[in-house]
């Protein structure tokens, strides 16, 4: 009779059971169900995970750990997909481990791949070497050439089989360069050279690393005589160099420097204060040859053959001719490309140009973010190395914010086309210009202060005017202006093109020169930079509400930004300069004569944005030819500071009774023994380790470029040179 009464129950029962287990399939569990309404969302984090695994690569210290946590992320795929029953999270788990693993193995095969054993130590030599690329710089006076060593020749004259590096970077003097030289020569010539330098001190640019990833395995400046043994080849690149003389010769001073690089991709004549001032007023991205630049002579060239070719009937009737136009955009895309240098950034933007040529002719979208995400991913395969420079990060960070922005439904529907007068259009169109800008400066600015220190605060207003100039006025003139230039009646195109970049450079001088137009930090924390590319990244890819959970690290990452606080103290890897902040927040420079270059990199490391001061000029140091002696008040604590200013001998029973009364002592050569401040020394052989170094008193924080268990190739020095 139970058994009964159970079964009738259970039967009553049946058509409510069936009827949850219908809204259970309907509403599965909270991660399945979001994920299946971010299905098409899902192929964008490929590239993402792609450049985790770049990233983490870089991050850690050795091949152990590297290792460690390829097999780690292999065995977390393999027991999601053991593990799966049908849902949709295991095997995107699965997917993004594997992902990962795949972006460290591509960046470690890199490595492994280009390595080339880089100099061991300073070195004074003359040698024979074939020129693999000049890059002319009139603004600095020299032309920079990369070379590939044949041979060393003694000071005998005898000549041996090179013990040099496979490619150098040697800088030389304008005059000093030989008539006729050109890509494939075979010179003669002396050199000093030293290896790749890591950064200066933390947060400034690893060339070393770049110039691992560029076969560069040492750097430095050549000195005369200088002969050219064999003639190179007049061809190939020096059309680029002819092309940007012709340029220059037509157009004079800062725009027909500007117009030689939106021809030709050679920046190396542009003025350095006109240089700046783009810099400063967020325009750089017109000087270098990018998606920009590859979109408008693709358009160009694809409106020129339509129109030509819809003049006869015939072929308009039988022809398909929006595809043969993007045919010609292709080939137009890919021969500006080779002319401009084919530099990565450049490639980069042909290949996404050329994506987006192939899905018109598919019919599809032109611009969407799996476009984008497919660009990413072919640029990850061939070049990993590209993920840490900000080219890659810049480009990528604008096209995605700009396409999210236009795929939300909302401005979607603020900015769709509708009936309305020319005022009202021209206005929606201003401030859809207006936006966007916005929303890629928003985008761009963590980037630019995290490599630059540095980012102008008034780029969405300058490239309002900017962008649509270069793009509608000054480019599509300047092909022309070439283009009759073939039969001499390219003088009036040429004023256009000057004018319009006049225009330019004014409203780029009038932005970097605003109050407040940049925006300076210091050194960046690695982690905080992260929490804002990840909860940027998060926003600009979803679609559902869960988007807006990417505020919360991007707000994290914002603050601890800005709540670091600036070293107070920065010293090269060499023990020469030295930076301290003053009182006032400025920076002061140990050494009263000191390169532009080192000059602009401690104040962007210090977190300012100006010239830097000098020690020797400030109330609370005091300095002689040799030495520096300098009190800093810090929470109530007085620190001292001492330094060397020069190489020549001071007597040591006076430096060590110096070293006993002060917290600090840096110095360019090896101190004596006795030598033995309260806190910190920092002589020759500490610095040989530590290399450069930033100092933070309020917390004692000490970071250091080198750490004793970094094993990445670009640390770990080969073969010393014979």
């Amino acid at each position: 009779m139970a058994s009964s009464a159970k079964r009738a129950s259970s039967t009553a029962l049946a058509p409510l059971q069936t009827a949850a287990w219908r809204r259970v399939e309907r509403h599965p569990q909270p991660i399945e169900h979001w994920l299946d309404l971010e299905r098409d969302q899902l192929f964008l984090w490929v590239p993402v995970m792609l450049g985790v695994g770049v990233s983490t690569w870089l991050w850690l210290p050795d091949p152990q750990a590297w290792t460690s946590m390829i097999l780690a992320l292999v065995a977390v795929a393999l027991l999601a997909l053991a593990a799966d029953r049908g849902g949709r999270a295991s095997r995107v788990l699965a997917i993004g481990c594997a992902c990962v693993a795949i972006g460290m193995a591509l960046i470690w095969t890199k490595a492994e791949r280009v390595a080339s054993p880089p100099l061991t130590k300073p070195s004074v030599v003359r040698f024979d070497a074939r020129v693999e690329r000049i890059e002319m710089l009139p603004p600095r006076d020299i032309v920079r050439l990369r070379l590939a060593p044949i041979r060393i020749i003694d000071r005998a004259g005898r000549r041996s089989a090179a013990a040099l590096p496979a490619h150098l970077r040697v800088n030389l003097p304008i005059a000093d360069m030989p008539r006729d030289l050109s890509r494939g020569a075979v010179v003669r010539m002396g050199a000093r050279l030293v290896p790749p330098p890591p950064p200066s001190v933390p947060g400034a640019y690893d060339f070393a690393r770049v110039a691992w990833f560029d076969g560069i395995g040492a750097t430095g400046r050549g000195f005369g005589p200088i002969a050219l043994i064999t003639p190179g080849d007049a061809s190939g690149g020096e059309l680029r160099a002819r092309l940007a003389m012709h340029v220059r010769a037509q157009v004079a001073g800062g725009p027909g420097a500007i117009a030689a690089a939106l021809a030709t991709g050679d920046q190396g004549a542009i003025p350095l204060d006109d240089a700046e001032a783009m810099r400063r007023a967020g325009l750089t991205h017109l000087l270098s040859v990018s998606g920009l630049h590859i979109t408008a002579v693709v358009g160009i060239v694809m409106l020129i053959v339509l129109r030509l070719l819809s003049l006869s009937p015939w072929l308009a009737l039988h022809w398909r001719l929006p595809l043969i136009a993007a045919g010609a955009g292709a080939l137009a895309a890919i021969g500006y490309t080779i002319l401009t240098g084919a530099e990565v950034p450049t490639v980069r933007s042909c290949v996404a140009a050329l994506m987006v040529l192939l899905a018109v002719a598919l019919g599809r979208a032109a611009m969407t973010l799996r476009l984008v995400a497919t660009g990413a991913i072919i640029v990850l395969l061939c070049w990993p190395e590209a993920l840490a420079g900000p080219s890659f990060q810049l480009s990528f960070a604008a096209v995605t914010a700009i396409i999210a922005l236009h795929e939300s439904p909302r401005v979607k529907a603020w900015f769709a086309a509708r009936d309305e007068g020319w005022m009202p259009w021209l206005a929606r169109q201003l401030g859809s210009l207006l936006l966007t800008g916005i929303v890629v400066e928003a985008a761009l600015s963590p980037i630019a202060l995290y490599h630059f220190h540095k980012a102008g605060l008034y780029g969405s207003l300058a490239n309002i005017v900017a962008i649509p100039l270069t793009t509608f006025v000054v480019m599509p003139v300047e092909a022309l202006a070439l283009l009759f230039d073939l039969i001499g009646l390219g003088a009036p195109f040429w004023w256009v093109v000057e004018q319009a970049l006049r225009l330019v450079l004014a409203i780029a001088h009038a932005i970097a020169s605003a109050p407040g137009a940049v925006a300076a930090l210091p050194a960046m924390p690695h982690g905080s930079f992260a929490l804002m590319v990840i909860g940027g990244l998060w926003i600009a890819l979803w679609r559902s509400t869960v988007r807006m959970i990417g505020l919360v690290p991007l707000t994290i990452g914002a603050l601890w930004a800005l709540m670091t606080p600036p070293p107070d103290l920065l010293v090269t890897a060499d023990g020469r300069h030295l930076a301290l902040r003053t009182d006032q927040g400025a920076v002061a420079l140990l050494r009263d004569r000191a390169g532009d270059y080192t000059r602009m990199m401690l104040a962007e490391n210090g977190g300012i944005d100006g010239e830097p001061a000098l020690l020797s000029e400030q109330r609370a140091a005091r300095c002689s030819r040799d030495l520096c002696l300098a009190d800093r008040m810090i929470a109530g604590k007085r620190w001292r500071i001492i330094a060397t200013r020069s190489a020549y001998f001071v007597p040591p029973d006076d430096l060590i009774a110096a070293c006993r009364e002060a917290d600090i002592v840096v110095s360019e050569r090896r101190l004596p023994r006795r030598c033995r401040p309260r806190w910190l020394r920092l002589d020759r052989p500490v610095l040989a380790q530590t290399g450069g170094i930033a100092i933070t008193l309020t917390s004692g924080r000490v970071v250091t470029v080198l750490q004793s268990d970094d094993r990445h190739p670009w640390r770990v020095l080969a073969q010393p040179v014979q």
